[in-house]
């Protein structure tokens, strides 16, 4: 049987795939599974013991006697399709495919990256199955909609964009598809493989969130935007995502508006207080002596009399520092980690002010710095921070307290010149929208309730389309 042999000849360099030749009433059919990707006791009990127990007669009904939900009729180019996603293949006068994936996941387990407070504690999977089965559970209407593709040459990588019909604007899930339908890659091994492909222009601002909580991608389903599910990866993608949107976590709407709103107000002063606040240090102390008090300033030059470096090399030192601190004790494991940051945080820092290497109040500075900028989950967003500070840093100590003014408008310049997939990156500010505003910074209550008009057609939430 030719099809036979080109089974054996695809199969023969991997002892995982495996052909069983079956006899059932004097007829021979064949049975082609992976054994890694597969349930060994599914074939057993669910195939083998009833192919076993049927006539020559009974193998034209052969579907009707497996008892898997799962049993397709495919053609001869989607046998190894099919296998390489767990499913067994019977070769009879016609081709089956059964289900009998095994269990390769972990399971839902709870929230690692974006900690819920009040919220739920359920996060993403590696499974695809059990992601889409986690939103389904909080959206329960047939008007989510879930358009599949394939990406990867290789890898053939399910891929899933779910919008809500009727809430999601038009034309932006086909920009979309296409977008990613455009992909040309051997093989993606995670949702930010996708990510990067989908944020067009290298900005260092994300405009593309990646989340793991399933809770804050069904929110912003119901806002009108697209969430992509990638199978093996426990992050979903959500699209267009807007400046303030990092701002924001899911528990802010499990709160009461005022503690809220003052959590969110403490979060836009950690974002400038990173990246300008080493900057306007360097400015004062080296150039614009005339900007703070006196007695301020006799202290601040007091504490670097012995320092022999100039200040924005110690500054420099001491980010370089941080960060080489903070990469070790996320790469260390969680017994070693905490002893790293104590070696690194106060025996080698108090040795250094010390040694006369760097001074007290310099540390103090890139210290809140840093952990300012630690506030929000997002890496994207973290790494930008630090482009930032280094880089108007280094401004501030050529061109004085005008350096920091450059780099202040360069950085407005470029957060109102981004686009996330055509909408202005700084929305519901710019532009403008009394609605959406009200869920911006601040957050107040009203008895109509809008979505973002930017988003969708359907601003009024309860209102069917």
């Amino acid at each position: 049987m030719f099809l036979i042999k080109r089974i054996k000849e695809a199969f023969s360099a991997s002892k995982d795939y495996k052909l069983k030749e079956l006899s059932i009433g004097g007829k021979k059919v064949y049975l082609v599974f992976n054994e890694v990707l597969c349930s060994t006791s599914m074939i057993n009990d669910f195939i083998l013991d009833n192919l076993i127990s049927l006539s020559r007669k009974d193998l034209r009904k052969v579907r009707d006697a497996l008892p898997d939900a799962n049993v397709v009729e495919i053609s001869e180019k989607e046998i190894f399709s099919f296998v390489n996603q767990g499913f067994a293949v019977l070769i009879t006068n016609k081709l089956y495919a059964i289900e009998v994936r095994a269990i390769l996941d972990r399971g839902v387990t709870a929230v690692q990256s974006e900690l819920s407070i009040t919220g739920p504690k359920d996060s993403f999977s590696e499974n695809f199955n059990t992601n889409l089965g986690l939103i389904r559970r909080r959206i329960k209407t047939v008007k989510l909609e879930s358009l599949d593709m394939e990406v990867g040459r290789y890898t053939k990588t399910k891929v899933a964009i779910l919008s809500i019909k009727g809430i999601v604007k038009e034309g932006l899930v086909d920009k979309v598809y296409r977008q990613l339908q455009s992909i040309s890659i051997d093989g993606i091994m995670d949702s930010s493989y996708l990510k990067s492909y989908l944020e067009g222009d290298h900005s260092l601002f994300p405009t593309v969130m990646m989340s793991e909580r399933p809770d804050r991608a069904s929110m912003a389903l119901l806002e009108g935007k697209v969430v992509i599910l990638t199978d093996l990866s426990p992050y979903a993608l959500i699209l267009p995502s807007f400046f303030l949107d990092y701002f924001h976590t899911v528990d802010d709407y499990y709160q009461k508006n005022n503690n809220t709103t003052f959590i969110r107000i403490v979060r836009v002063i950690a974002f400038f207080v990173a990246i300008f606040l080493p900057a306007i240090y360097i400015a004062v102390t080296t150039r614009n002596y005339d900007l703070v008090p006196y007695r301020l300033l006799l202290i601040l030059k007091a504490g670097r009399t012995f320092v022999p470096f100039a200040a924005y090399i110690e500054a420099l030192f001491m980010i370089v520092a941080f960060e080489i601190l903070k990469e070790s004790d996320i790469r260390m494991s969680a017994t070693t980690g905490s002893a790293v940051s104590i070696l690194g945080g106060l025996i080698l820092g108090d040795a250094a002010v010390a040694a006369g290497i760097v001074s007290p109040i310099m540390i103090i500075i890139i210290a809140i710095s840093s952990i300012a900028a630690l506030i929000f989950p997002s890496n994207e967003l973290v790494n930008a921070i630090r482009f930032y500070k280094i880089a108007i840093l280094l401004l501030s100590a050529f061109l004085g307290i005008y350096g920091v003014f450059v780099g202040a408008i360069f950085l407005f310049y470029k957060l109102l010149s981004m686009k996330s997939f055509q909408f202005s990156y700084l929305s519901p500010i710019i532009p403008f929208d009394k609605y959406e505003w009200k869920d911006s910074i601040l957050r107040k209550e009203e008895k109509t309730k809008y979505r973002n008009s930017y988003l969708t057609d359907n601003v009024v939430r309860g209102r069917n389309l």
